[in-house]
């Protein structure tokens, strides 16, 4: 089992910045995927960023250049900062572990930009 704590979510101005945190622990992998994921009100939920083991790094269009996901191996933590927070990334974001066999999810922290 793996569990994630999430934090760093809060109310910001359009403009702002954030960054959010996952820590996992429990039964750890050396190789696994972390990524964060975002659903906002009668969404569905979307990926926003992810980040590998091996150092890939993805993130969807419309966070591209704004958002930026960063790991800490050691101490299995991922980070997302988000600078130029829009409006439209108001949501709740969900960090997703994965070893490559099962998915674990953490209990979502809310993001709120007010225009």
């Amino acid at each position: 089992q793996v569990q994630l704590v999430e934090s760093g979510g809060g109310l910001v101005q359009a403009g702002g910045s954030l960054r959010l945190s996952c820590a996992a622990s429990g039964t750890t992998s050396s190789i696994n995927a972390i990524g964060w994921y975002r659903q906002a009100p009668g969404k569905q939920r979307e990926l926003v960023a992810d980040s590998n083991s091996a150092g890939d790094t993805s993130y969807r269009d419309s966070v591209k250049g704004r958002f930026t996901i960063s790991r800490d191996n050691a101490n299995n933590t991922v980070y997302l900062q988000m600078n130029s927070l829009k409006s439209e990334d108001t949501a709740v974001y969900y960090c997703r572990y994965y070893n490559g066999r099962t998915s674990y999810w953490g209990q979502g922290t809310q993001v709120t930009v007010s225009s």
